[in-house]
């Protein structure tokens, strides 16, 4: 099956922002087999959606329109979609509902435009937003189907993944049988990860495995078509063990939705373990990622950000000495962030954070220089150092220095 992707936006057409959903949706298709050869952006003008999706509606029999479902003035995809399908657009009663009690619960003065998010296409389906306000809309008429998205990836992402793909799945299922698996790695450049894998699954035939880079991790795909379900999963099970075997370091999960915080915080929940840290050029951001996995209250209290010397060595009782003889970019100043940490908070682990988010050198060590350091009660302190890409800039740094945290944490829970 072939499938074409519009995507609406003006800010997109004129580069002012990243088109990230198009090659989102694109990767997720074509693990079902489903190949969006045609590809367009097109500004918020009606008569250009009108010809535009109007020529993919005849020729495609899968066509995504993306954007253009706010309140505002120019959001006009759904009234350009209806026009071309020669319908019109029903109100959900419900939705429209919850969309007046949230911004009464909220305080927010609700225009009268937002009636318009709680619209979808008459003879179609409603797709549930999860996380915002703007329906979308599940199209069918004679073999073609039409869906509309909202744009925002953090609405986009969860109503495809969990609205569309589905009903995808079962569509092409009905043709196909496509058994999926994902691993999730972190800490191994995406190239050497996947020409590792090729190298040893080699041999293994009847699975694709293909990668996807996600901010904090790479996902690994395994598929398997056209098998029976028993066959598939033995096919799965031998290439992941074969994978995991080779990539053991750097892997944590299984699952599209798998999170390296979330497996920590459910590891030391398990544990009964309580965790905490105190941070330099991370700035908090670990506590932060720690606490926006649900249940974080079950093993976090609480940390210090601990950015300049002074802050380390009042807040947390490193000795003067240490900085002086070490510096603060150094393996003995993460360890005793760890450690001191730790024991203020008189909790069973510990980690220091403590580098270079850049652009300028400290201490001559250059950008991107990063110590990590963990303690756990009756086990000796460990430190890592990491040597990050600053040309990605300070926030990637950080970021990668708490995921990098995390892994070494993750890895002394496996013991």
């Amino acid at each position: 099956m072939d499938a074409e992707i519009i995507s609406v936006g003006t800010e997109i057409v004129l580069g002012q922002i990243v088109n990230t959903n198009a090659p989102f949706l694109a990767r997720q298709l074509a693990t079902l087999g489903i190949t969006a050869d045609r590809q367009l952006a097109i500004p918020d003008r009606q008569t250009l959606m009108v010809d535009s999706i109007q020529a993919a509606w005849q020729r495609s029999p899968l066509v995504f329109v993306c954007g253009g479902l706010g309140p505002t003035a120019d959001d006009v995809t759904l009234a350009a979609v209806a026009k071309v399908l020669g319908t019109s657009l029903t109100l959900d009663q419900n939705h429209w509902q919850w969309i007046q009690e949230t911004f009464a619960q909220r305080h927010k003065q609700m225009m009268p435009e937002n009636i318009q998010q709680a619209k979808f296409l008459s003879g179609g389906q409603p797709l549930p937003n999860a996380v915002g306000l703007a329906l979308g809309s599940w199209y069918e008429r004679d073999g073609h189907r039409l869906v509309v998205l909202p744009g925002p990836p953090r609405e986009f992402v969860p109503m495809l993944t969990e609205e569309v793909m589905p009903r995808l799945t079962k569509l092409v299922g009905q043709r196909v049988q496509i058994t999926s698996r994902t691993l999730n790695f972190f800490g191994r450049p995406e190239s050497q990860l996947m020409d590792e894998i090729a190298a040893v699954t080699a041999d293994l035939a009847g699975v694709t495995i293909t990668s996807y880079v996600q901010p904090d991790a790479i996902q690994v795909r395994m598929t398997v078509r056209n098998q029976p379900q028993a066959v598939a999963d033995r096919l799965l099970d031998a290439a992941q063990k074969t994978i995991i075997n080779e990539e053991a370091p750097f892997f944590f999960g299984i699952g599209d939705d798998c999170q390296l915080a979330k497996v920590v915080v459910g590891q030391l929940r398990e544990r009964g373990w309580r965790v905490t840290a105190a941070e330099s050029l991370t700035g908090g951001m670990f506590q932060s990622t720690i606490c926006s996995v649900p249940g974080a209250s079950n093993v976090f209290d609480g940390g210090l950000v601990t950015y300049a010397a002074r802050a380390k060595e009042q807040l947390l009782g490193i000795d003067p000495r240490i900085i002086a003889k070490h510096g603060v970019v150094s393996a003995q100043t993460a360890a005793q962030m760890a450690e001191k940490s730790r024991n203020k908070l008189g909790v069973q682990v510990g980690l220091g954070f403590t580098g270079v988010a850049g652009p300028d050198d400290l201490e001559g060590q250059p950008a991107g220089t990063v110590w990590v350091g963990l303690a756990i009660t009756g086990q000796p302190t460990t430190t890592r150092l990491l040597h990050l890409g600053a040309y990605r800039g300070r926030q990637a740094v950080r970021r990668q220095s708490v995921q990098a945290g995390l892994q070494m944490l993750y890895r002394a829970l496996q013991k």
